[in-house]
């Protein structure tokens, strides 16, 4: 019959106004811990938007490639060479740089980034731009990413109203803008490094940049013939191209991409070293809270334990109290961080999204957190005697 006494339920129900502030404090923890692994995310998922929509099998990057936003480009006859081997049935190339876009509305001017290629061939798997192509083809001719961030002006708003729009960009060092027709918009969205995005031809591409030769390319695409095996032609290419170049497979261009983020800038690592924060913040919190409940009840346990309770039925009520402090402080968590997460991709226009998978990891780590902290708290019950209290 003792084990159906609730025991654990009871003792911090019996003190509502404790039992609420216990929750409100982990649930407060357990919305830290998503938002850091929302943005954590959204970091990933946004710096490697590019690698994920182009087309292709195998990539070619400089091999003192750091990251996307980081110019880094190698000749274009790296691209032939590679064409030259058997398994590769056709190549491309992308060209990408920061400029700035003067904003049309109050003149001011703010990075952005530029994507450029030959239209004549798909190398995104963007509908909106591949729609489009035949407009790239003109000279002086753009499309504007609808994503981009608020501060470009209303492009995307006067576009979409079918009002003509012309807009001025300059080369990053340059004084004299050039100006484009905004031809078409897609949706690529900003980055913790980007606000927003054009695509242009390789032709006008050069036209901006007058600095840049077109003989030197940023990316290459590579696609190869059906049945080749990708493993084996990107061993090859490594083997026999110049060590001016990298090849990558689609998952390798991502991850260099992301570990790039994580490993390799300061931003990387505060979102990490947050994340560990919150957990032992959260410990620590859940620890005061068990503890103090332990003290305050310490004469009841006493009591249990000289009618002949062992330790472990002791140890298995405070364990329970940990466990319900978990599921309850977790609910009211997940669904302020809903609402945050909208919030905050609304307002920064990055891809701040709740997903299953962040779900179940914030549900393991707040169980965890309590757990361990109900391990931590138990030392006092472990070794109370009776004798002393009484």
């Amino acid at each position: 019959m003792r084990n159906k006494i609730p025991v654990a339920w009871l003792q911090l129900a019996r003190q509502k106004l404790r039992f609420l502030v216990a929750l409100a404090g982990i649930a407060f923890v357990a919305v830290l811990m998503f938002m850091q692994i929302g943005f954590q995310d959204a970091l990933y998922a946004s710096a490697t938007q590019v690698q994920k929509n182009l087309e292709g099998d195998l990539f070619l990057i400089s091999s003192q490639y750091k990251s996307l936003t980081s110019n880094q480009s190698f000749p274009r006859i790296r691209l032939y060479q590679a064409l030259g081997f058997d398994d590769i049935e056709s190549v491309n190339s992308l060209y990408v740089q920061f400029a700035k876009l003067k904003n049309p509305i109050n003149g001011r001017k703010f990075p952005i980034y530029v994507l450029g290629f030959d239209p004549a061939k798909s190398v995104f798997k963007l509908p909106e731009v591949n729609e489009n192509l035949n407009l790239l083809k003109r000279p002086n001719v753009v499309l504007f990413d609808r994503g981009s961030r608020p501060e470009f002006g209303p492009i995307a708003e006067k576009f979409s109203q079918n009002e003509p729009v012309s807009i001025e960009i300059f080369g990053y060092n340059s004084l004299v803008g050039y100006r484009v027709k905004v031809a078409g918009l897609f949706k690529l969205g900003p980055s913790f490094g980007v606000d927003g995005n054009l695509m242009i031809s390789y032709s006008t591409f050069i036209k901006v940049f007058q600095d840049r030769s077109p003989e030197y390319i940023d990316i290459g695409l590579l696609t190869l013939k059906p049945g080749a095996d990708p493993q084996k032609v990107l061993a090859m290419l490594s083997a026999h191209l110049p060590e001016d170049v990298k090849v990558l497979t689609r998952e390798g261009f991502i991850d260099f991409e992301k570990n790039y983020w994580s490993v390799r800038t300061p931003i990387g690592f505060i979102f990490n070293l947050m994340v560990i924060m919150g957990f032992i913040v959260g410990v620590v919190v859940v620890y005061q809270i068990l503890y103090s409940n332990i003290s305050s009840h310490l004469a009841e346990y006493a009591t249990l334990k000289a009618m002949g309770f062992k330790n472990k039925y002791l140890l298995g009520v405070v364990f329970k109290q940990a466990f319900i402090l978990a599921i309850l402080g977790y609910i009211p968590g997940i669904f302020i961080s809903i609402f945050l997460y909208d919030l905050a991709k609304n307002a920064t226009k990055l891809p701040v999204i709740m997903s299953y998978d962040k779900a179940l990891i914030i549900l393991f780590a707040t169980l965890l957190m309590c757990l361990t902290s109900a391990f931590l708290s138990t030392n006092k019950l472990r070794v109370v005697d009776p004798a002393e209290i009484f």
